[in-house]
């Protein structure tokens, strides 16, 4: 156990540490080198593999991505010690933050990286983190996979989400990180670390659907800002920002001079007398 944390500490440091763009250093240690995430933005995932479902049923991915609805992939196994527990505490903390819901305006896939792992272990994890999330919809609209070998290297490659098996400790080592999928399969952003923020998460998956979700105050808000890879953040616009001020300007200056053009005609008009 003891091993066990200190190579999880020495994940979350790497995991902090560095970008998905950034080179691994010479004096990495060697298990580290195994381990990362090669960002694949715009590569789509193959929607024809198979993974088992919670309920014990084969399912092809593509099945599980409704029209519409971004998709919040989430790398795990359900055995996993301490990482991805606290990843999926994450996105459990996250998604409940949100108004978006899952099954409604999104859909999320947690999947085994493990092919040793049995659908009744992805159903009691399903059932253990959905019990207290009291949102309709929620059961179909989180899915909770496992499957082969084949099907869970074709996809974490496709997301560049690199792993590893530790022989000595008889786990998976990997960085906590989820990835957002478009409605067409297409890999559109990155989150890192065991906290999201709220409002990135809803940025990403505002992104991710291409804007077609969310409201009209979403849509203003999220124009301001833009992901920003060195803080793993979104961050303002200042252009965007300055050209919704002039148009806002513009509006109320619009707005003024024709309240101010309709009280001046009223005021030239002359005045009407009655004749007895």
């Amino acid at each position: 156990m003891r091993y066990t944390l200190i190579i999880f500490t020495m994940i979350t440091v790497f995991s902090i540490l560095s970008t998905a763009h950034a080179q691994l250093n010479q004096g990495t240690p060697a298990i580290l080198q195994e381990i990362g995430v090669d960002e694949k933005l715009g590569n789509t995932i193959p929607l024809d593999i198979e993974f088992i479902n919670s309920d014990g049923n084969p399912v092809l991915l593509g099945d599980l991505i409704e029209d519409g609805k971004p998709v919040l992939l989430n790398p795990l196994y359900y055995e996993c010690p301490v990482l991805c527990s606290l990843v999926l505490d994450a996105v459990f903390k996250v998604v409940n933050e949100l108004a978006w819901s899952p099954g409604r305006e999104y859909t999320i896939i947690s999947f085994s990286i493990d092919p040793r792992e049995s659908y009744e272990l992805a159903a009691q994890t399903k059932e253990m983190y959905l019990r207290d999330f009291n949102r309709v919809g929620t059961e179909d609209g989180w899915h909770f996979l496992t499957g082969p070998e084949e099907s869970i290297k074709k996809l974490t490659d496709a997301v560049g989400f690199r792993y590893t098996f530790h022989e000595a400790t008889g786990e998976y080592l990997h960085l906590a990180s989820i990835m957002l999928i478009s409605p067409q399969g297409v890999v559109t952003r990155y989150l890192y670390g065991a906290v999201f923020r709220e409002f990135d998460l809803r940025n990403a998956l505002f992104e991710a659907a291409d804007g077609t979700i969310g409201n009209t105050l979403d849509r203003v808000l999220f124009y301001c800002f833009t992901y920003d890879p060195a803080s793993q953040s979104y961050v303002p616009v200042a252009m965007n920002i300055m050209k919704l001020g002039g148009l806002a300007t513009v509006i109320f200056l619009a707005i003024f001079l024709s309240v101010f053009w309709r009280r001046e005609k009223r005021s030239l008009q002359p005045p009407k007398f009655e004749i007895e």
